[in-house]
């Protein structure tokens, strides 16, 4: 009888006691993530002064510019690379690491102000909508203005990208005729490899722009194609390359590398060590290897450069790399931005800090380290440096250096031969890469009929004819009289100037292809691996 009882109480007991359980732990769950619970109880000076202005102050609008600066400053006294991120950013800052992002395919630059489409990816919605290489974009849904002085990039992602399957009316003209497609937004790939391809006999170059969630697999691939092409020596090209993800970077690594060999470790006051090793047999254990980097070269690339230094597996070649070995945790904040923060310290194998010092200077003082290197003439010679830092021996006892950045084992100064006003001005004004595709636009029924590289070297070479169209342009559209410049730095421009041609026809690939051949530290590697 008592326990027939039992059974028929048994489900209301159970029930009465996960009753109780929810609503403590619901309780609890409040009281844990309550920033009571987080604190003393006592807010502090600098949030009773946020209140203060968040409930009482006259404008409204002001409130979140003034939470941005508070939180700005207060990062700034931490290090240079925490930072805060506005809710509005987040997605273009996370979408710099994703292997694509969603738009309608096109490549452009602005010419007095004017998008002019420069490349329509292959395959792609601008491609299938009708969109072509020299089409001027004047409007996007009959209301968006694409032109004038306001257009600036931030502009034109918002208003060019959105959700895959989604429309954009664009209006354009071309051949000075006014047309209007609607394209359909796709998903559009970003490679992080700017070129692969057989460089010398039997020596590979691989161009990484930087390390995105794609890269390892983009990377592999390259090897894999390359290898199958006789390639037996690899000259793997980090210059200008800001890092990104480190998983990419040490996955990469994997491949050079033999056994469990450490990649890099991290620690920080509040992070324990932690390990990268080696977990898989590597696909280029054994050839020959130069690395290429300069003061452009941040973060993963210096992790990877750092690694194959320390183990002695490549020879280094370039300038001195940036200095960026602080590890950054994103963290999301309740009003959808985010806070960057710096938990921990990147370090090689040999224990070598890559972080550049920071203490005691400001931002500015920070950011313009690379260009007092200029001035300090390290890029001529980097003994000045050396001579200030901690030293370290690899296995094979050949000295590296470590606390800023990852120091090449040879060094390839700086060309400083093209350094006039005149020059820098045409550099920063974009005045070449504008000539060039004008250029192209011209004579495009001529250059669509090159199909090769080769082809482009036989039957484009820039001399006194294109000099004299390239001086009566940039005297016309942007008041430089080129007459000014060295011979050195025509000769330059005519060089590059063919290397721009073949970005137009060939993209990225085409365009290094052509700008090696004159590459100093491109010639430099190639002596080094002739040698082994």
């Amino acid at each position: 009888m008592v326990s027939k009882k039992f059974q028929v109480w048994l489900p209301l007991l159970f029930s009465v006691l996960m009753i109780l359980g929810m609503i403590i732990g619901y309780q609890l769950h409040d009281k844990t993530n309550s920033a009571v619970f987080m604190s003393s109880g006592k807010k502090t000076s600098v949030q009773e002064v946020m209140d203060l202005v968040k409930e009482r102050y006259v404008d409204a609008d002001k409130v979140d510019s003034v939470s941005q600066i508070v939180i700005d400053n207060l990062l700034s006294h931490l290090d240079p690379h925490s930072v805060y991120i506005p809710s509005k950013n987040v997605l273009d800052v996370n979408q710099d690491l994703l292997g694509n992002f969603q738009g309608i395919g096109i490549e452009y630059q602005i010419f007095n102000d004017t998008i002019n489409v420069i490349n329509v990816i292959k395959g792609g919605p601008g491609e299938k909508a009708g969109l072509r290489t020299g089409d001027l974009l004047l409007k996007a849904n009959d209301t968006v203005a694409l032109t004038g002085n306001f257009i600036n990039a931030e502009k034109i992602r918002s208003t060019l990208r959105g959700i895959a399957g989604s429309n954009v009316k664009i209006s354009f003209i071309r051949n000075g005729k006014p047309q209007i497609v609607t394209v359909t937004r796709g998903t559009i790939p970003i490679p992080t490899i700017d070129a692969s391809y057989i460089i010398a006999p039997q020596i590979g170059y691989i161009k990484l722009n930087k390390f995105g969630d794609r890269t390892y697999e983009e990377f592999m691939q390259s090897l894999e194609k390359l290898q199958k092409q006789g390639m037996k020596k690899l000259i793997l090209d980090l210059r200008g390359n800001g890092g990104g993800l480190v998983s990419e970077a040490t996955a990469i690594a994997d491949e050079f590398l033999d056994g469990d060999k450490l990649i890099v470790y991290t620690e920080g006051n509040q992070s324990p060590r932690n390990d990268y090793k080696c977990k898989k047999e590597g696909l280029f254990e054994k050839g020959s290897l130069a690395v290429l980097i300069d003061e452009g070269s941040a973060s993963a690339s210096e992790i990877l450069s750092g690694a194959l230094q320390d183990w002695d597996r490549a020879t280094i070649i370039g300038r001195r790399s940036f200095g960026k070995g602080l590890v950054q945790q994103q963290f999301q904040l309740s009003d959808g931005s985010a806070v960057r923060l710096t938990i921990a310290r990147y370090f090689t194998p040999l224990g070598r800090n890559i972080q550049k010092p920071y203490s005691n200077k400001t931002k500015k003082d920070y950011d313009e380290e690379v260009v007092n290197r200029y001035h300090h003439n390290e890029f001529q010679n980097s003994d000045s440096f050396m001579g200030k830092v901690n030293s370290f021996k690899t296995p094979t006892g050949r000295v590296v250096y470590g606390g800023g950045g990852i120091t090449p084992d040879i060094i390839v100064p700086l060309d400083t031969s093209k350094s006039t006003l005149t020059y820098t001005r045409l550099y920063f004004r974009n005045t070449l890469p504008s000539f060039v595709y004008h250029y192209y636009l011209s004579n495009k029924g001529k250059f669509e009929q090159t199909k090769t590289i080769a082809q482009l070297e036989e039957q484009f070479k820039p001399g006194e004819i294109e000099w004299q169209a390239f001086k009566n342009s940039t005297k016309q559209h942007d008041g430089i009289d080129v007459t000014e410049v060295t011979v050195e730095e025509k000769k330059s421009i005519l060089q590059r100037m063919q290397a721009l041609m073949a970005k137009q026809i060939a993209s990225t690939e085409g365009y290094y292809e052509i700008a090696n051949s004159t590459d100093s530290t491109i010639k430099k590697a190639l002596n080094v691996l002739d040698k082994f």
